[in-house]
């Protein structure tokens, strides 16, 4: 349920906001040109908005002889052939740290998931005890499989 009172669409009002944007404030009408454009894609939700974000710079660093991003830097020279090598292999080092920090950070998103999934588990056997349930097809062996 998106309860915003201005949608990210073409409609009258955002274009009234976005030339009124442009002529108070070049910026401000850049910005609401960018949320008529691209505001569905974050739904209101940081967590899309962090996943968009998180896959844009992916994007960027990954494009190595554009220019821009870590190694896009990483490919202009010195002058210093040692202090080149010295340089590349920080940023190899940074960049293996980097994944390195990204798995963990999954891996621990993975592990709230199944607490969650435990507590939920939890909730709903307290749940059919106070109520004095009897469900069919559930039953000790089958809670085992629950973790998994």
């Amino acid at each position: 349920m998106n309860t915003a009172l201005i949608k990210p669409a073409w409609s009258p009002l955002t274009i009234a906001l976005m030339v009124l944007g442009f002529i108070i404030f070049w910026p401000l009408g850049l910005a609401v040109l960018g949320y008529i454009l691209w505001g569905e894609k974050f739904g209101g939700s940081p967590e899309k908005a962090h996943a968009y974000w998180s896959k844009a710079r992916s994007f960027v660093s990954s494009n190595t002889g554009r220019g821009f991003g870590p190694k896009g830097f990483a490919s202009s020279s010195s002058g210093n052939a040692a202090f080149d090598e010295y340089r590349s292999e920080q940023l190899r080092r940074l960049e293996e740290e980097r994944r390195r920090l990204d798995e963990e950070i999954e891996a621990f998103r993975e592990h709230m998931a199944n607490l969650h999934k435990a507590k939920d588990r939890e909730e709903f056997d307290r749940f059919m005890n106070e109520r004095g349930g009897n469900r069919q097809g559930y039953g000790d062996n089958n809670t085992a499989n629950w973790g998994s």
